[in-house]
This record gives C-alpha cells, structure tokens and sequence, in this order.
C-alpha cells in the first residue's frame, strides 16, 4: 500500500511521523507487507520528517511567516516575495507525480489544517484528516459557549462550529474516509454538524511525541530542591530569536521575585535554530557562560549564570525537559500544548508574530482554558508565576484542565490502527 502524509508545520510533522511510525509497527507485527511510505511538509524543512528516516518527495522552504495560520496581509506579501507561490506549485507538481507513479493507487493523510486537507482532496485519491488545528474549545467548553467581546470574536463561530462549512465539506467527501479531531469535545459538535464526517475520538497525537521516558533520577543533584522552568521560544525562525529576547526579560523578573531560591531555566531550542543568536541575548543581558563546567542534568548542552539563577541550553532535551520542569514561560504552539497535557502551569507571553501574536496568545489561552496563564509584560512573570505557585486549588484546576483538552498518551497507535482498516482495499 502506498501512503502520502502531507502536513504544514513543525508540530504538525511532529504528529506524523508518531502515526507513521505506528503504521509502521502494526504492519510488521501483523506479518503484511511494508508499507510505501512517502511525505511532503508544506511549511518549513520538515526536521522531524529527516530525523526519523523520511526524506520528503517535493521541495521544503522556511517562509517568512512561518506558516499559514493567523497570517495577516503583510505576512502574506513577504511570503509571496518569499517565493510561496513558486513553492507551492513545485510541491503540487511533486504530489501529482507521486499520484501518477501509482497509477492513482494510494491513500493520502492530511495533517494540520486545510490546507493540507485540501491539497488530498485535490489528489482525487482516497484521504484521511487529522485535524490538529482547530478545537470547539476556542469557542465554548463543556458548558456552552465562551464570552466574547468583540463584534469579530462574535462572529467565530458563525457556522455552528469552530470547523467553517467548506472545511466541513471536505470533510465531508466520501474519498474522506475518516476525520481524527484532537479531543472530543470538537469530535461531538462536528458529528452534530455535519453527520456526513466520519469522524473518531481517538485522542490527540501531540502526547504521544513526549513518549514514558526512563530519566535520570535527580535526586541527589544540586537541581533537586531548586525552581525548575521551562522557556519555550517556539522553532520558528526569525520570529523565536525575538521570543528569546522576551523570555529572558521575563527570566530576569522571575530571579528578581525569587532573589533568595536557586532557579534553573530549561532552554528548549528546535534543532531549527541557530544557538549563537540565543547566546548573544543572554550575554547581553549579563548572563556569564559557564560551558566549560560539568552539566549535571544533560551533556553537550550550553550553560550560563546570573545572581540565582541558571539558564541551560540544548537542542536534543526537549522530553526531558519538559518533565523535569515545574512551570513553562511559553511563546510556543504545540510545545506549550504538550506541557498542559502533563497538567504543569504556563505563563504565556504576547509576542510580535507572525505566529504568536496577541491574536494566537489569546485564542490559545481559550484552547487551553485555565491551564495558561497570559501576561502582556516581561516584568509581569515573576509576580504572576509567586502567585500561581502559591496557590494550590488554582494548580489543580490547571492540573485537571490540561489532562482533559490533551487527553492521554497513545493516540497515535489508535489512529494509525484506524488507518489500517480505512485503508485496505
């Protein structure tokens, strides 16, 4: 069988490989033959694609932007100049010839949003769509729907669901042979909506990419009793090399605000980065590199100090960071997901885009509900983390609220079993 994963962003290649690699090991446990396994990431280099063996059929390019969600008219011109339109027609071509060299047998999924859903549902072949994009919790929770104050917010959820009728519509299709939302809530209101959708509550891949980790134990370590605190830039360049600058302004405020705790800060960097960008801030800033002194926790990683406080970066802890993180001061889209899911208090701050701009932070505050807190200021995080940290009903509110939107891990294995099915002639 021959299956094409189209997909558009970093977490979103992310997504994919868990569910391709689930395919993977259910084919070989059942003794079929492998699977013909192609990809194509439509937005960026598709990193975790080339890490884990996949090499993409068609041209990958990092655009200005980033990414198609929430790009406004400016983002747009730069990515056209940029070359978006050139791209995408080189990867339409790419995904036609792959159509073709099949005789137009084959399977195509779609991972993220519309995007690549539309482009499977252009390859006239069979598709599946894992939505990773869109969730009813940016519009309503259990109860109803959510306040919204102005005209535009209003107006969101015009159509009975956060899914527009087009989107719906390819959804819809009957070469659509099944639809995977990333909770069930947005599962529930699709099926509501739109009763032609196959769709299944199968969970939501993102928790399957922090895996059951064995990690060193840091008991014993100077790192045991300390404030441990995630920094997530987000792994979009230029854009996270901003991030950067205001995470460690809010770096600053939080040592300010604990002047008498020892606080490690975890730099997770994508490997899509350049290090020296994030160093230079941090020297700037008055932290003194200590690279030549033993890491406790992770070797081969960057390490810098400042009055109580010590920042460490690496581009290959990302999982064990996460888990040895009391908090994260987030400026990420899926990383910031995942570390709700584990039910671990966010302080997310406003950025200037193209990806998380005030418009994200907050409709990712509405996504994540009472699991992110959002602050417009640096100088606001250290005050506003004492608070939370100080409050114990509010961190088991946040507890319960992240392991109910993320849900639990093995989605991946359940969708891909799904596929199995859908996919056998």
């Amino acid at each position: 069988m021959r299956l094409l994963c189209l997909s558009n962003g970093h977490g979103e290649d992310g997504i994919a490989v868990q569910i391709l690699q689930a395919l993977q090991q259910q084919t070989l446990a059942a003794g079929a033959p492998p699977l013909d396994i192609a990809v194509l990431p439509l937005v960026g280099e598709g990193h975790p694609y080339r890490q884990a063996g996949f090499t993409p059929i068609g041209p990958t390019q990092t655009l200005p932007s980033g990414g198609f969600i929430y790009m406004d008219g400016q983002q747009l011109a730069q990515d056209l100049r940029g070359g978006l339109v050139k791209l995408t027609g080189q990867q339409m071509a790419a995904l036609r010839a792959w159509v073709k060299q099949g005789q137009k047998r084959g399977f195509v999924l779609a991972v993220g949003d519309i995007v690549p859903l539309a482009l499977a549902w252009w390859s006239r072949l069979p598709y599946g769509f894992v939505g990773t994009a869109k969730s009813e919790y940016y519009l309503r929770d259990e109860v109803g729907l959510l306040p919204r104050s102005t005209r535009r917010e209003q107006m969101e959820g015009w159509s009975g669901s956060v899914y527009l009728p087009w989107e719906r519509w390819l959804m819809g299709r009957s070469r659509c042979r099944g639809v995977f939302p990333r909770d069930g809530l947005t599962t529930e209101i699709l099926q509501q909506t739109a009763p032609k959708i196959k769709a299944w509550n199968l969970g939501n891949p993102m928790m399957d990419a922090l895996g059951d980790p064995d990690l060193p134990s840091l008991e014993g370590s100077p790192w045991q009793n300390c404030l441990r605190v995630l920094l997530l830039p987000g792994s979009r360049p230029p854009e996270a090399y901003r991030n950067w600058q205001r995470l460690i302004q809010g770096v600053d405020s939080i040592t300010e605000t604990y002047g008498g705790r020892r606080i490690l800060f975890l730099g997770a960097i994508s490997p899509g980065l350049e290090l020296d960008p994030l160093r230079e801030i941090l020297s700037r800033y008055g932290w003194r590199s200590l690279e030549a002194e033993a890491d406790p926790l992770v070797p081969g990683s960057y390490n810098f100090h400042r009055f109580n406080g010590t920042v460490q970066l690496s581009q290959e802890a990302y999982v064990p960071y996460v888990y040895w993180s009391d908090v994260a001061i987030a400026m990420a889209g899926t990383a910031t997901e995942q570390f709700a899911g584990l039910g671990k208090p966010i302080v997310s701050l406003m950025g200037e885009g193209p990806q998380f701009t005030p418009a994200f932070a907050e409709a990712q505050t509405r996504l994540l509900g009472a699991a992110v807190t959002l602050v417009r200021s640096p100088g606001e995080v250290g005050p506003t983390l004492q608070r939370l940290l100080a409050d114990p009903d509010r961190l088991q509110l946040i507890a319960q609220t992240g392991y109910q939107r993320m849900g639990s891990p093995g989605a991946a294995p359940r969708i891909a079993e799904k596929l199995r099915q859908l996919m056998a002639p």
